[in-house]
């Protein structure tokens, strides 16, 4: 519970299945030709409000990360997707001051002569806690 007696409550906001056309991999002919690319975002929201207040102002709007998503993914080439992961959770993290980011990555037609459903990679990215000077204790 909080100090004025209010139970703490916790938000994380998910984006599941964000279809884009992007331009990442390994091969020149991945990046030259494109391939659809699913992505997941799950990320906390610090000091969320909108559970009580039921006020958009007090909550992250979702359309809004959807586009920070979608710039960062269309925006330039990467030739993994672990990168492309990393740099989406940095640019959230700055953002919205999210203490941690889950970013997937999914290519549900990877290039391969293989018969597969899909590749992903699954990117957790967490803010350093800062610890604490020594006697500040």
């Amino acid at each position: 519970m909080s100090s004025d007696g209010d139970p703490l409550s916790s938000v994380e906001v998910k984006i599941i299945g964000l279809s884009l056309f992007t331009h990442h991999g390994v091969t020149e002919a991945e990046r030259e030709l494109g391939q659809r690319l699913e992505l997941d975002i799950s990320f906390d929201v610090p000091d969320c409000d909108a559970a009580l207040t039921d006020r958009i102002d007090d909550t992250i709007d979702y359309g809004e990360v959807a586009d920070l998503v979608s710039m960062t993914a269309t925006e330039r080439s990467y030739r993994t997707l672990e990168r492309l992961c990393y740099v989406i959770a940095e640019r959230l993290m700055e953002r919205y001051g999210c203490m941690a980011v889950t970013v997937r990555a999914a290519k549900p037609e990877p290039p391969l002569p293989l018969a597969i459903g899909e590749v992903a990679v699954e990117l957790l990215r967490e803010a350093a806690v800062e610890e604490a000077e020594p006697g500040d204790g």
